[in-house]
């Protein structure tokens, strides 16, 4: 069953992969229409006359070089597009799906007679027998199209429609949602808005302006009205926290796959997607509404600009009404489930080799990392999001790394690290590389194997590096620094066997000697806890340095360092500290402070001692 699935999906993606890359010419197509079509906004009959030809010939061409580029590249391009001239002339029908099999058709074609002609082409005379190849291959294509797939395809459309039109007649349009909404969960939303709606609207609107199948998988009112129903209801407080940064991005942003891991974690919420959409499209088909191009992404300000002037209030009707409905019905499913967002195997960063046996995640060491993919279905809604949002958590600290979005089954060959989500997983290890290490989350606001992720890069990164940036700071300090006692720790300064504690504890307790030793006012306490919480101040060997933020020098009196001692370790996210410096730096005096430590750091041997130091001389003297 998983196999099958996982073969439609595919199937499905492919179809979507030859429309997605050509959406920008589906809406400059559909802004066409609904402003200079004569029912159109600014009614235009001349520029109108563009809407005919660039909906028959400019997008099959292009979604048909597409499909050919999907197999065989520059060559499959140029065939593609040659091929599917003959399919378009050889029916009235507008050759969307005609498109979407001559261009592979013809990609594979030309790929296996590449394959062939390889071993025979004369030395010298490659780019003729190329180029006559291509040509011949594409004119008996071209006449295969049309007295083959032009009228096969036509026919095909026509019995099609008919049942959409059946469907109308008879009401019963609305139980479409039945298998839309289960269907786009599956991650299949793209498969059925690009490879079944969007050919079928299309044809309407050739002649009617207007078609309804463009409203069906890209309504986000039912997505919108579940999610709220979480914000409000839900008892898990980690997934209520994130619902409301998913509801601005699928309402606004059009990502309906960022609601998807909330029906997972509790199928029974299906229903409520499901009524909202039944709901909408029974008010499409007896209002009579419809869009004049495809609302992609399904955000409401693509949906609201592709409705008709005259229908605009009634589309936004519709989507409230199937938001409201999606709530009534999901409310009362999610008030009484106990269940939390599920991140399958997020929370786990796993990376496979190529037989396919997970190894130790630290493998991959973070300072090696220099490509990170996150990956969705069609690599350009959910995972384009994802990079987003990644990159900015890192960036400040890892500005070195590139973060993309790619298509689960399109990985780049240098990817380091790939991200998806749980469903899409075993498509992610097939198409990756086979030393990238897989990470996989259950939604991309509030995961904690993104948390994982981002720690991976930039504390541990910070870690294995911060003794050596301390060294080289602190030297060129002591060069310009003329009081050589700027570092001088006293026992005073220093405060051994320590009960174990919590870490903002441990932190605050090296702020509170600061501030009793006059080097800091109270504010820079919260400022020590502020620069843990950007980047851990746990920096190996078993010590950590709490200080504070760049912004809090203002509260810095004079340089001042004191020691903490914790004989049991204080947890660090992982990581046990046994010794704390904390620091206060007027200027840069404190690097001075920063060179012994980092002396201290370099031998485990002499870091091992600083743990277990009985007094406080003993101590003065293993930091020198």
């Amino acid at each position: 069953m998983a196999n099958t699935k996982e073969k439609v999906a595919k199937f499905g993606k492919f179809l979507s992969g030859m429309v997605m890359p050509n959406i920008g010419a589906f809406i400059a197509w559909g802004f066409l229409t609904a402003i200079f079509l004569k029912t159109g906004w600014f009614p235009n009959e001349q520029l109108a006359t563009i809407i005919g030809p660039m909906l028959k010939y400019l997008i099959p061409v292009l979604i048909a070089g597409q499909g050919g580029y999907a197999v065989a590249g520059k060559r499959g391009r140029v065939i593609g597009s040659v091929a599917v001239f003959g399919a378009i002339m050889g029916t009235d029908y507008t050759m969307l799906m005609g498109a979407m099999l001559m261009g592979p058709l013809a990609g594979w074609v030309i790929k296996k007679w590449d394959n062939w002609a390889k071993d025979w082409k004369p030395a010298g005379l490659e780019m003729l027998v190329d180029n006559f190849s291509l040509g011949l291959i594409g004119l008996a294509l071209c006449v295969f199209g049309y007295y083959g797939i032009g009228p096969f395809m036509g026919a095909i459309l026509a019995v099609l429609t008919a049942g959409v039109q059946v469907l109308v007649n008879n009401g019963l349009m609305p139980l479409l949602a039945i298998f839309i909404e289960p269907a786009k969960v599956l991650f299949l939303n793209n498969a059925i808005g690009n490879g079944i709606f969007v050919p079928i609207g299309a044809e309407q609107v050739k002649t009617a302006g207007q078609s309804m199948m463009y409203m069906l998988e890209s309504n986000p009112g039912p997505g919108v009205g579940m999610l709220v129903a979480y914000w409000l209801f839900c008892k898990d407080q980690t997934t209520k926290q994130s619902a409301p940064g998913a509801i601005i991005i699928q309402f606004f942003g059009g990502i309906h796959e960022i609601y998807f891991p909330y029906v997972l974690m509790n199928p029974k919420v299906i229903i409520g997607p499901i009524a909202g959409n039944f709901v909408a499209i029974l008010l499409d088909v007896m209002l009579g509404l419809g869009l004049t191009g495809p609302a992609s992404p399904g955000s409401i300000i693509a949906y609201v600009s592709m409705a008709p002037k005259s229908q605009i209030l009634l589309v936004l009707l519709d989507v409230a009404a199937a938001a409201v409905v999606s709530f009534l019905v999901s409310a009362p499913i999610v008030r009484r489930s106990d269940a939390v967002l599920d991140t399958g195997d997020a929370g786990t960063v796993d990376s496979s080799t190529a037989a396919g046996v997970s190894v130790d995640p630290t493998a991959i060491a973070a300072g090696t990392i220099k490509k990170i993919v996150f990956a969705c279905d069609a690599g350009m809604g959910s995972s384009a999001m994802g990079a987003t949002r990644f990159f900015k958590r890192i960036r400040e600290v890892r500005p070195d790394i590139d973060v993309e979005h790619a298509s689960v089954d399109e990985v780049p060959a240098d990817a380091d690290v790939v991200v998806c989500q749980k469903m899409l997983a075993e498509r992610a290890r097939k198409s990756s590389p086979a030393t990238a290490q897989v990470v996989i989350i259950g939604n991309f606001l509030n995961d904690p194997a993104l948390d994982a992720l981002q720690t991976q890069l930039t504390t541990n990164y910070a870690m294995q590096h911060a003794a050596v940036a301390a060294t080289n700071a602190a030297s060129k300090a002591i060069e310009s620094t003329p009081d050589p006692d700027a570092w001088n720790l006293s026992n005073d300064d220093i405060v051994l066997g320590c009960t174990t504690t919590d870490k903002e504890s441990a932190i605050r307790a090296c702020g509170r000697m600061l501030v009793d030793r006059g080097c800091v006012d109270e504010g820079y306490i919260d400022a020590m806890i502020e620069r843990d919480r950007e980047v851990s101040v746990y920096i190996g060997n078993g010590v950590a340095i709490p200080h504070g933020t760049n912004e809090a020098k203002r509260f810095v009196k004079k340089t001042g360092v004191v020691v903490l001692q914790y004989p049991d370790g204080v947890d660090f996210d992982g990581e046990k500290a046994y010794v704390l410096f904390g620091i206060a730096g007027k200027g840069d005096e404190h690097l001075q402070v920063l060179a012994k430590i980092a002396e201290a750091l370099s031998s485990e041997e002499d870091a091992e001692k600083l743990a277990h130091a009985s007094s406080k001389d003993e101590f003065l003297k293993i930091i020198g």
